[in-house]
């Protein structure tokens, strides 16, 4: 498949680029600056802007398949993921790319009494902001017409871990499990290669 890679810098996108190409997937990674990526070997890397639609159908054309990792910390998370969530899907449709796969956040995922884990009670909230700003996000998704998933570690990554080459999809979120993030490169690339008209939010977790 060609598939393109958004946020690919981040760590999360930098182990979906290593992963699509791990299985012989032609990648094209884009990033806001091309030239601090040097170290994106193997791929293409282009410049872009998750939350230009113009500049996703671009990066876009003749490609298969999109997964989005990018985050941008330095706005409003409302306005970041809504804004990439709208041009995601404005941009993918017009490229022609139906199958979208997104980066996202166990928080906002029911825990195990069914309610979202930022709403259980103990759960951490100062950063209710971001979690807000995903869920806000995956409203969006859910209003689109692309074959699109949303994955999210049951609880969070594991930022120290190494490659196992396992993992399972979670019946609900957890806010002790964690997940390497080469191991959830696996399923974002699963989750890609699925059959079309497949539309979830998922958590998964280490097997």
């Amino acid at each position: 498949m060609n598939i393109v890679v958004f946020g690919a810098g981040g760590r999360a996108g930098r182990q979906a680029v290593a992963e699509a190409h791990r299985r012989g997937h032609q990648v094209t990674a884009v990033v806001r600056d091309p030239a601090g990526h040097s170290d994106l070997t193997d791929v293409r890397v282009v410049a872009g802007d998750v939350t230009d639609p113009v500049s996703i159908e671009h990066a876009a054309t003749g490609h298969d398949a999109a997964i989005s990792a990018a985050v941008d910390l330095s706005v409003s998370p409302h306005d970041f993921f809504t804004e990439s969530a709208r041009a995601l899907t404005t941009g993918l449709a017009k490229a022609g790319v139906r199958r979208l796969v997104v980066v996202g956040l166990a928080s906002i995922l029911p825990g195990a009494s069914g309610t979202p884990l930022m709403d259980e009670p103990g759960y951490p909230n100062e950063y209710r902001s971001f979690y807000l700003g995903h869920a806000a996000g995956l409203d969006e998704l859910r209003t689109c017409d692309l074959d699109w998933a949303y994955l999210a570690p049951a609880g969070d990554f594991d930022h120290a871990g190494t490659r196992t080459g396992r993992y399972r999809n979670a019946e609900h979120g957890d806010p002790a499990s964690r997940i390497t993030y080469a191991d959830f490169a696996i399923a974002l690339l699963d989750e890609i290669e699925q059959p079309l008209h497949h539309r979830a939010a998922v958590s998964v977790r280490e097997e």
